[in-house]
C-alpha cells in the first residue's frame, strides 16, 4: 500500500495544473490625450489670487512662495504600459511653454500624493521637507512630446495626475498642456479599449 501511494503522489501532482497569473492587458490603438491644462493668459504675478503655501522655490529675485496660475488634474486611469508624453494640443503636433514652471503631482486611485516632480524654469523647489526633482531642463519651452513622463506613472495601477503652474514673480502664464498616451513601438498589445478611466 505504501509503495502504491509513494507512485501516486507523483503522478498527481505532476496532472495538477500550475496555476498562473492572468495576462495583464497592454495598451493599444491609436494615442488617446487627456487634457492637463488649458491656456491661462500671461498676466502680471501680482494680481494673482492664490500662493501654493507649502512650495518653497530658490530665487535669486522673486517670490520663494510661488503664486498659483493655473491648476488640472485627470484621472484616475491606467496607461497599461502605454508612453506618456506631454503635447500642447491633441493631435500631438504642438509643443508648449510655461512660466515659471509645472508642478507634477503623481497620486493613486484615491488622489493621494506619492511623488512629484518640476518641470520648468527653476533652480530648486521643495514642498515641505520634500526636494522635488526637475524633469526636462530649466526652460519655458518644450518640444512636442520632449517631456517623457511615463517613468513616474504605475504601469497598471489606476492613478492621478496633478499639474499645477507655479510662478515667482513678474508675469506667469501657460499654454494648453495635454498628456497623451501611446503604444509603445514594436510591442505586441492587446484591444484599443484596455486602457481607460477608472
Amino acid at each position: 500500500m505504501r509503495r502504491a501511494l509513494a507512485f501516486l503522489i507523483p503522478l498527481l501532482a505532476a496532472g495538477c495544473p500550475k496555476s498562473q497569473a492572468p495576462a495583464l492587458p497592454v495598451y493599444s490603438g491609436p494615442p488617446k490625450a487627456y487634457q492637463l491644462l488649458q491656456e491661462t493668459p500671461e498676466a502680471e504675478t501680482a494680481t494673482r489670487a492664490h500662493k501654493r503655501q507649502d512650495v518653497y522655490v530658490t530665487v535669486e529675485n522673486g517670490e520663494p512662495v510661488p503664486y498659483v496660475v493655473a491648476s488640472g488634474e485627470m484621472g484616475p486611469v491606467s496607461r497599461h504600459g502605454a508612453t506618456v508624453k506631454l503635447y500642447g494640443d491633441e493631435a500631438g503636433q504642438e509643443g508648449w511653454s510655461v512660466d515659471n514652471f509645472l508642478l507634477l503631482e503623481i497620486g493613486n486611485a484615491s488622489g493621494t500624493v506619492r511623488h512629484r516632480v518640476a518641470v520648468g524654469f527653476q533652480a530648486g523647489c521643495t514642498v515641505g521637507t520634500e526636494q522635488i526633482d526637475a524633469l526636462g531642463g530649466l526652460k519655458f519651452a518644450f518640444g512636442p512630446g520632449e517631456v517623457d513622463v511615463s517613468a513616474l506613472l504605475p504601469e497598471h495601477e489606476p492613478f492621478t495626475l496633478k499639474a499645477t503652474v507655479l510662478d515667482t514673480g513678474g508675469v506667469g502664464k501657460v499654454t494648453n498642456v495635454y498628456a497623451i498616451f501611446s503604444a509603445p513601438s514594436g510591442r505586441v498589445v492587446a484591444p484599443e479599449d484596455e486602457l481607460h478611466d477608472k
